[in-house]
């Protein structure tokens, strides 16, 4: 069997981790790759544990556009073989090449590629990723993330070929994960979620045991809301963002600031001497020291004067948390509402006439946004703008109605008993208290319909988290995904990534060695 990984930034490292207990543990031994970023397939080429048979490097294959010349007729037939239904949703997903992100802090959109750049680009990248697959022919590709151009390209460009896709995907239940064949659909999920719902399928004792675990855990959830992160220790620690002003001061103390001189020289020095300074995903050092000044100054100047105190009891009110950008979830699962300003103005006037529109921003973007977005959110007569520090669960827990985009709201709103509107396909849609929007004019009768005729069915919801149990394994992603260099990881944390590992070993029916 030969396994290819698209190894996505930190992914390197713990993508190779994995790799090697492929080989040790289930006799695996071709293996190849797509990488992502420069200092992973530098790695990748000097470590001794794994041969790949070959490794292409994104940096690398983008850089050919600058030689590429457009070919009408390719690109014709690129649209008519893996056009989804046409080729741009693969530009906008690569937040690097279509808005500049990542190379530059939100809220940049400016790209520093012309439109005749990015169809060069996407040639170039389909032409080496074909040839790759054809070349290489391995079994089964696996994504910690399907994300920008080239992993999208990887995952369609695989299935048209017969190549099996592994996608790793968080179910927002704790620390566990599933993998799913399908970016777009979960259909083992699905099928063992049908299966409890109908009473066969399972095997009493793993049926009785995931169904215990649901209770409790839906039993608690509602008893005191918590994030699906807060149990993942120094995972939840990694993510986090100071929401307070006078939390974006500490780094004047002495400690932070000595820190941030040694930051400031040591990353102009590495970017002078580095002889691939031009890679498209580099960051300039400068660049990235003007926007961290302009986030700080916005967060002086501050936001207090838009903000809202939330009335959770009295009022009726629909809540709709705004999505961190960038995010791949936003990108892939719902690129037609990425305007998410515009988007609020259609579930506002799409609401019962009484109703307010609850609105606070992703903790993580405090600073990011300039005033005038939330401005123009205040222009909106229903609408309250909360502080990002006040707790979602609680404005949840008090609202009548939840809409995400493609958020994790939702799948919190289904346990706290709340109908649910989404813009998105995503793994909980197929329970009966979600109602999905394919058309904004209709927005204004899916809400009338979901508020008049929603009934909470606890049944259901308990099925689906056992489904999750028994479909899931435990793995604290985020805190490994910490951890640089894939030897520390496997040496340090190996009996952490072994579930994920065998996971994948029960979806190929692998046999230990």
């Amino acid at each position: 069997m030969k396994v290819c990984f698209f190894l996505q930034r930190r992914f390197a490292y713990f993508g190779h981790a994995m790799a090697k207990l492929l080989k040790d543990k289930y006799g695996v031994n071709e293996f190849c790759g797509y990488v992502s970023l420069r200092p992973g397939y530098d790695f990748l080429n000097s470590q001794k544990d794994i041969k790949y048979s070959k490794l292409l490097l994104e940096e690398d294959v983008y850089a050919g556009y600058k030689e590429e010349e457009i070919d009408k007729d390719y690109l014709n037939y690129l649209e008519r073989e893996y056009g989804v239904p046409n080729l741009w949703p693969y530009i906008d997903m690569d937040r690097v090449l279509r808005y500049n992100l990542l190379v530059r802090d939100y809220p940049s959109d400016k790209s520093k590629y012309s439109h005749e750049d990015m169809l060069k680009i996407l040639q170039v990248t389909s032409k080496k990723i074909i040839s790759f697959l054809e070349e290489e022919k391995p079994d089964f590709l696996f994504f910690s993330v399907v994300s920008n151009l080239s992993s999208m390209l990887l995952y369609y460009v695989a299935r048209k070929m017969g190549i099996k896709t592994l996608i790793l995907y968080c179910p927002r239940l704790g620390n566990k994960y599933i993998i799913s064949e399908d970016y777009e659909e979960f259909k083992s999920l699905e099928r063992i979620f049908q299966d409890l719902e109908k009473r066969i399928g399972l095997v009493e004792e793993k049926k009785r045991k995931a169904l215990e675990f649901a209770r409790n855990y839906l039993k608690d959830f509602q008893k005191e809301p918590t994030y699906y992160l807060d149990g993942s220790g120094a995972a939840f620690e990694f993510v986090a963002t100071p929401v307070r002003r006078s939390d974006f001061f500490k780094f004047l103390l002495p400690t932070k600031l000595c820190r941030s001189i040694k930051w400031l020289f040591q990353s102009h020095w590495n970017y002078l001497v580095s002889l691939h300074k031009n890679d498209y995903s580099n960051i300039k050092p400068w660049v990235e020291l003007w926007d961290k000044i302009k986030r700080k100054t916005r967060v002086v100047v501050g936001y207090r004067d838009f903000y809202d105190i939330p009335r959770v009891e009295g009022e009726d009110y629909a809540f709709f948390p705004l999505h961190s950008e960038p995010e791949a979830e936003l990108a892939f699962r719902a690129s037609w509402y990425m305007d998410q300003v515009w988007l609020i103005k259609q579930i506002a006037r799409s609401l019962p006439v009484q109703y307010k529109l609850y609105v606070k921003d992703h903790p993580r973007m405090v600073g990011k946004r300039k005033r005038s977005y939330y401005r123009e959110i205040k222009k909106i007569p229903n609408v309250k703008l909360i502080p990002p520090g006040v707790s979602s669960l609680s404005l949840i827990s008090n609202s009548q109605l939840v809409l995400t985009i493609a958020g994790t709201a939702g799948f919190e709103g289904l346990l706290l008993k709340k109908p649910v509107i989404v813009f998105a396909d995503l793994f909980y849609n197929i329970l009966s208290g979600v109602r999905k929007c394919r058309s904004i004019p209709k927005l204004a009768k899916i809400i009338k319909e979901h508020l008049e005729m929603y009934e909470y069915n606890e049944e259901e919801v308990v099925n689906f988290i056992a489904a999750i149990y028994r479909e899931s394994v435990d793995v604290d992603i985020i805190q490994l995904w910490a951890i640089k260099g894939g030897l520390s990881v496997l040496d340090q944390e190996k009996s952490k990534i072994i579930p994920l590992v065998d996971l994948i070993a029960k979806k190929l029916k692998l046999n230990l060695v």
